[in-house]
């Protein structure tokens, strides 16, 4: 399951997947399909340097719908280490963050 071009309006700000840059996604060859479980989740920084994820199903539009969800900068970082396909390295889709010792 490819991204599907989606616009989403959310607290004033305007969210497109067509304008977006892919970073990472959970799509990949399981043995026995692309979509895992009939859901994907694709993460994407906006031009503007904001995040969001977009998350598609193949279950009917009356049981689920796909929808994008901004994220705050942690979020990003966090869902970025647990989807499986990295489209952008991490020093690139995340430029402006350093790793600090514990």
């Amino acid at each position: 399951m490819q991204p599907q071009n989606m616009t989403w309006v959310v607290a004033g700000k305007r969210y497109r997947t067509d304008k977006a840059t892919l970073i990472a996604h959970d799509e990949y060859w399981n043995g026995y399909s692309w979509e895992q479980g009939g859901r994907n989740t694709f993460l994407f920084r906006t031009p503007n340097g904001n995040f969001f994820a977009q998350y598609q199903t193949l279950l009917p539009h009356e049981v689920e719908t796909g929808e994008i969800v901004p994220l705050e900068i942690n979020e990003a970082v966090s869902l970025y280490h647990s989807l499986y396909k990295k489209e952008v390295p991490f020093a690139v889709a995340f430029p402006f963050v350093k790793a600090q010792d514990a």
